[in-house]
């Protein structure tokens, strides 16, 4: 309530007491929802469709393994249930689980859609960022908003880790992306057809070794290595079972945590070298981790935290 104040000189102390309170509370709140400088200008995410996390671990996969060993790390992080794909990158992208973003189904469905909620992309083109998409299934179109992506590109006819690699190589020269998502297939095609576990599954792990040895080279011949960081990490799990033949076949999508458990490797500027990450890591807390690491405000709405434990 404004004061009685009839002495001239106490009114206007009044005054500007006021007004200095104010000023202060609107510099509390422009502060609180301000950017944060960017710890990294350049964020890849790569996703390995149906990476089982004990199977990475004992495969020779020089490049993934090779930056395991140095950077930070954890094997035990986890996926939304029902553990799928495009639920689960949903949430991977939008930091929100499936009870907020909706994306139930798991195939490409026109009719069904975009998703709703606001994705990476979408928070970071409001920024002025570079966005980019390379992926290996099509059903990603339903991530692929009006205005939030600079490229998307889903490779034809190949689809494979391979082919998003080196069209990703293509690209990245001009484009330079503050924030790009890659997405390899190949682990989810052999490990349902073959099993969670063969031979074919390992060799698809393995190709998608090489396609990251592509990319890690295209990053730095972009001069962008020095201010990127790169996070590796899975969608699901898998295992196996009897299909109506009584052939072995990969499956996922249960609670069980050979399904839900997932890698999650974060490497390059500002991250701590040869650190295990014991904090828990959820599926959205890579949508959190990127915004935090380009200066972006992490929205109220977000169930995801940034993994700030991993870095410097």
């Amino acid at each position: 309530m404004r004061p009685n104040v009839t002495d001239p000189m106490k009114h206007l102390k009044w005054k500007l007491t006021a007004l200095l309170i104010a000023t202060l509370a609107n510099f509390a709140i422009t502060t609180a929802f301000a950017a944060d400088p960017p710890r990294a200008q350049h964020v890849f995410i790569i996703s390995f469709d149906q990476g089982n996390p004990d199977l990475i671990q004992t495969t020779d996969l020089p490049i993934f393994n090779g930056m395991v060993s140095e950077a930070a790390h954890t094997w035990s992080a986890y996926t939304i249930i029902p553990s799928i794909t495009l639920p689960a990158h949903t949430s991977m992208l939008t930091g929100v689980g499936p009870q907020a973003h909706q994306v139930l189904w798991n195939g490409y469905a026109p009719e069904k859609g975009l998703v709703t909620v606001p994705t990476i992309f979408s928070l970071a083109k409001q920024r002025g960022l570079v966005t980019a998409m390379f992926v290996g299934k099509e059903k990603f179109k339903h991530l692929n908003v009006p205005g939030s992506l600079d490229v998307f590109l889903w490779p034809q006819p190949e689809d494979n880790a391979i082919a998003v690699a080196n069209a990703f190589a293509d690209q990245v020269g001009k484009l330079k992306p503050n924030l790009c998502f890659l997405h390899f297939r190949d682990p989810d095609s052999s490990g349902h057809k073959y099993g969670a576990y063969s031979p074919e599954k390992i060799q698809a792990l393995k190709d998608c070794d090489g396609a990251l040895q592509i990319i890690k080279a295209a990053i730095t011949a972009a001069g962008l290595l020095d201010n990127s960081v790169i996070i590796l990490t899975a969608d699901h799990g898998s295992h196996n079972i009897k299909n109506a033949e009584g052939k072995t076949v990969g499956t996922h999508g249960s609670a069980d945590s050979v399904d839900v458990k997932i890698p999650w490797v974060v490497w390059g500027k500002g991250v701590k070298k040869h650190f295990t990450i014991t904090t828990p890591v959820v599926q959205y807390d890579t949508a959190a981790t990127a915004l935090w690491l380009l200066g972006i405000p992490l929205p109220e709405s977000f169930w995801g935290r940034p993994v700030t434990s991993a870095f410097e």
